[in-house]
This record gives C-alpha cells, structure tokens and sequence, in this order.
C-alpha cells in the first residue's frame, strides 16, 4: 500500500502516446489525480508544479531536453520510462526515477491490460515508482545504470526482433500459399515450451537433430533476400545445441 494512502497522488505525463496513456488508464483506476498530459507545442516550465510525479514517457533522445525545459520542484518526483536510459538525463531535479515497464505496448487500450496484469517493471531512483508498481500489483526489479542498454536490447530481442521474425514467417509462407495465422499456434507452442522446459530444451527442428542436409535444402528454396536471416538464426540455434552438449559433458 502506498504510504500516506489517505492522500490522492497526483500525476502528470508529458508525453501522451501508448505508454504515457496507458499509464494515465491505469493510474485513474487506482485513484491517482490524473492532470491534464503535455506534449508537443505546450510549455513545460511549470510540469512540475503541483504533482507528486511527473512521468516523461517521450522518445529517448527528448528526456533530457524535456528534463532540463521543466522547472525543478523538490518534491516532486521526476521519472522516465526509457528502458535503456540511466537517471543522468533527468538532471537536475532533486527527486528522480525511472519506470520502465517489460511489456509489450502497442497502444493504449492494450497498454493498460497489461500494466495491470502482473506486469514487471525495471525502476531505479526515488521509492515512489516502486510503490506505483505494488499498486498496480506488478514485478519490480532493479537495473544496475551500466547494465541498462544490455537489459534493453534483450527486451528488444524478446519483443521486436520476435515480431520481425514472424514477419519472415509470414513472407516465407506467402510463397507456399498458407497464411500466417497457419503457423501461429505453432509459435505460440513454442514459446509456451521455453517459458517451461527453458530455450536449450525447447529447442526443435533440424538443427537439434544434426540435419543439416535439411538446412541446406531450406537455404535453397529460400528467396537470396531471406536466407541470410534463416542463416543467422540457424547459428543461434547451434549455439543452444553446443552449450547443451557441453553442459551435458561437464555435468
């Protein structure tokens, strides 16, 4: 429970796209005073004033301008929701922190579903966003600022790499005439065997059999644009099946 739970937070966005109002969603339903959100045009000098947190859900390279454009007040808590940013781009206020949430948003409706589902959040800095995440009934976990940009990419890997690999699939399947909704259960199996057995033991297909005649066979019938992804991918696939066999020796 928040301290001071008689007291109405209140909050403003600048910034209000698919994570900035998602936030605001889900901050209401929990009682929060939602203030009116800032964004492009609109003077930031006093969006500070008058809130006990204002969340910065702007494009990366925007924070620290955004940051430096707002007048400092000390009470109040200044955050981001970068996933690969440090707390330095919100000098120089006194209170901040940061509240990066590992979901996939892809806009507000959606956004909020999940921000309220048990949702894992990376924070740093001021207590306040760690109470926001046990209101919300999420994960919160702490980031070291020099492991950052690496936690990012692997939310990146996880989340959009994902999606332009089933992109492949969708092209891929195009040409022998299925769609991809064919292959959608499959991926979703695949997934659902990772989160269980871990991605070394859920691996499948030719490459954790050693048929790599069937590889080359795949490579072949690839269009020349698609092979250098299915080449790349069969690589990592290697990867998981050699340290496999070398767990398996040292064990």
């Amino acid at each position: 429970m928040l301290q001071g739970a008689h007291k109405v937070r209140s909050v403003r966005v600048i910034g209000p796209g698919r994570v900035g109002r998602s936030f605001m969603t889900v901050l209401a339903e929990q009682g929060w005073d939602v203030r009116e959100p800032l964004g492009r045009g609109d003077d930031l000098r006093a969006a500070a004033h008058d809130v006990d947190l204002l969340l910065i859900t702007t494009s990366d390279d925007a924070i620290r301008r955004v940051a430096l454009t707002v007048e400092p007040v000390p009470t109040t808590v200044v955050a981001h929701c970068a996933g690969a940013q440090t707390l330095d781009p919100l000098q120089p206020h006194l209170r901040r922190a940061s509240l990066h949430p590992l979901s996939s948003i892809p806009d507000p409706v959606v956004g909020a579903e999940r921000l309220r589902r048990n949702c894992s959040f990376a924070v740093d800095g001021d207590p306040l966003v760690e109470q926001v995440v046990c209101q919300l009934g999420g994960r919160a976990f702490r980031v070291a600022p020099e492991d950052r940009v690496t936690y990012h990419a692997a939310a990146a890997i996880a989340a959009n790499h994902l999606v332009a690999l089933m992109g492949q699939v969708e092209r891929v399947a195009a040409q022998a005439g299925l769609p991809l909704d064919a292959y959608l259960d499959l991926a979703e199996q695949t997934l659902a065997n990772v989160r269980r057995l871990g991605p070394a033991a859920a691996l499948t297909g030719p490459v954790a059999r050693g048929d790599w005649a069937t590889v080359a066979r795949h490579l072949a019938a690839l269009p020349p644009e698609e092979a250098p992804a299915y080449r790349a991918m069969a690589d990592l696939a290697h990867r998981l099946v050699a340290n496999e066999a070398l767990a398996e020796e040292v064990a």
